[in-house]
């Protein structure tokens, strides 16, 4: 059959012009499939329930009060300033705590109240993956029955950083008063540079759980029977293993430090007990 010549006036398309013309033509929008529709429910409903799951600051603080009595949320936001804790911000700065986040914080409250751990040791065993149940209580019986005392006192040297009356000041949330009862009491020392006084990590520690005591009136001149108990007790663990301590034998000067950080956790653990003890008989 012959080709039909094309009309006059009208111009035959290029080869290929009728199907790009064909692609730009816009094509009706596609209707969600079931699946897709089921996969976005899913989707808002998982970010629903993860919204329910986060807890405020005052949250978290109400949920552990029954377990850690002495909890408040400037405590919270203080382990959250050391980089204990990173809750997750809203847009509009408010804090939301995760189920883990609360985990974390339990675990920290414990070691804090059962092991006297001080933030620094703290925050290794958590770099480490310690959690609230991957290590036995102090006292508690391990593998062979044999008791298991965790050391919680390092004596050894700390990190070697110094921080400015400013620096105490704002990470503690305390007045310079207080500070200066402290160093008058001899609860804290300081040390003096160039005409300025720096605090060591564990002076900072104590100068923060001096802070707590502070919002319930106890001042610098009641914390002197602390001062007083320490004093006795570190004589009392210098004497029973000064001859090590003073080893030139450095295996033996090792083990005696160990030692001696053994017997911190023990006389620690006993002296909280004690103090347990008679605080319940307040209550009865």
């Amino acid at each position: 059959m012959p080709a039909r010549a094309p009309e006059a006036g009208v111009s035959e398309p290029a080869s290929g012009q009728s199907e790009r013309a064909a692609a730009r033509a816009p094509r009706p929008a596609a209707k969600p499939s079931a699946a897709g529709g089921q996969m976005l429910v899913g989707a808002q409903a998982s970010e629903s329930a993860q919204r329910q799951k986060s807890l405020t600051i005052g949250a978290v603080c109400k949920a552990l009060m029954q377990e850690f009595p002495d909890i408040s949320i400037s405590k919270i936001r203080y382990l959250e300033d050391q980089k204990l804790l990173a809750p997750r911000r809203t847009p509009g700065g408010y804090r939301l705590y995760t189920q883990g986040d609360v985990a974390r914080l339990r675990t920290i409250l414990r070691m804090q109240r059962d092991e006297f751990l001080p933030l620094r040791v703290i925050r290794q065993e958590l770099a480490a993956g310690r959690s609230g149940e991957s290590a036995p209580a102090p006292g508690r019986a391990g593998r062979d029955g044999v008791r298991v005392w965790r050391p919680s006192v390092s004596v050894r040297a700390g990190s070697g950083a110094l921080y400015s009356m400013e620096e105490v000041l704002d990470d503690t949330k305390v007045e310079a008063e207080l500070v200066s009862e402290l160093e008058d009491y001899g609860v804290v020392k300081g040390e003096l540079r160039g005409g300025a006084r720096y605090f060591d990590e564990t002076e900072r520690e104590i100068i923060a759980a001096v802070a707590e005591l502070a919002r319930y009136g106890v001042g610098g001149r009641n914390l002197r029977v602390f001062r007083s108990s320490a004093d006795r007790e570190a004589n009392l663990l210098q004497q029973i293993l000064a001859p090590a301590l003073r080893s030139r034998n450095p295996q033996r000067r090792k083990e005696a430090v160990e030692a001696l950080e053994n017997l911190a956790a023990v006389a620690t653990h006993l002296k909280h007990l004690l103090l347990v003890r008679d605080l319940r008989k307040i209550i009865r």
